[in-house]
């Protein structure tokens, strides 16, 4: 994907304020270290940030004019006005009681109750993110085309690759002929047999996968429709992507890898997918799904105390 074409993502329309948080964390790590200066200071104090002009936040984070600019429409505001505007609406937000503090990291000494408590608020904070940052036009171009392919092959690898196999198992279950691949070798050798028509999702979360790039080039080069599911939409990987689908990047920790994190924001992005194309094809997909249904429903049912199964 160009450079011009990213950037007309990254400027069509203003994120909401309450997706400005989500904005930053999921760009900052493709940022230069003076405009990363910029973007946490926004973040982190919204309320006094927004009383500043370009030339006081220049000045508080020992950056230039310039960059201030630049981080804004980075962030997708066509200039720091409109920026001011979102980071006043935020510090209303936080002092209306509705954004919640971040929690602390998870301690080799937590007990158990606390571990569950901050796992469970970093897994709705990761997922809030990615809703708010996730483009709905790439979504559902992205739908639309999976909805209309005759084959879809599917690469991840690791934590990636579980990923994809959930989305694999879900287009099955519609009807869909869906792969997933985590063999680089194979996944190769089947993009080449891919034309115009087919679709192929690469899942990567750094974006920089090599085993997962490869063949998403080739299935590029054959013709096919191509879609990255990355939470860095900068990264090599959109080079070969029609459709670029952003997850969020959650802070990490020593007990928390970014597998995990990664994982969450990604299973949403494959959840999103497969109800579009369920939409979709309605009329195949829900008896497909009965009859997948009725067809395990024996498996399920509890056995009798006092028998063998």
């Amino acid at each position: 994907m160009s450079n011009d074409v990213k950037e007309s993502f990254a400027n069509d329309a203003p994120p909401a304020p309450a997706a400005l948080a989500a904005k930053v964390r999921t760009l900052a790590p493709s940022m230069t270290r003076s405009m990363q200066r910029v973007a946490e200071a926004v973040a982190g104090d919204p309320a006094g940030c927004a009383a500043l002009t370009v030339t006081g936040l220049a000045e508080l984070t020992g950056t230039s004019e310039a960059t201030v600019v630049r981080t804004a429409r980075l962030l997708g505001y066509p200039g720091y006005r409109d920026l001011r505007l979102a980071l006043a609406g935020l510090a209303a937000q936080q002092q209306s009681g509705r954004a919640p503090a971040v929690t602390a990291d998870i301690a080799v000494d937590d007990p158990i109750a606390d571990v569950v408590a901050k796992l469970a608020y970093d897994e709705q904070q990761t997922l809030a993110d990615t809703a708010a940052g996730l483009d709905t036009v790439q979504l559902g171009a992205a739908v639309g085309a999976l909805a209309a392919a005759p084959r879809v092959e599917i690469y991840g690898m690791a934590a990636s690759g579980l990923v994809a196999q959930d989305l694999a198992q879900k287009l099955l279950r519609i009807g869909h002929v869906a792969y997933a691949h985590s063999d680089p070798h194979l996944a190769v050798t089947n993009a080449v047999s891919l034309r115009s028509g087919d679709v192929a999702v690469a899942i990567t979360h750094s974006g920089a996968t090599s085993d997962v790039i490869e063949p998403l080039r080739v299935a590029f080069e054959h013709g096919a429709t191509t879609i990255a599911i990355t939470g860095r939409p900068d990264a090599p990987v959109s080079q070969y992507a029609d459709h670029i689908l952003t997850t969020s990047i959650a802070r990490e920790s020593e007990l928390r890898p970014a597998a995990m994190s990664s994982r969450t924001s990604q299973l949403l992005v494959v959840d999103c997918l497969f109800v579009g194309v369920a939409q979709r094809n309605y009329e195949t997909a829900a008896p497909a799904l009965s009859a997948s249904y009725e067809a395990l429903a024996h498996r399920h049912r509890a056995t009798p105390r006092g028998t063998r199964s």
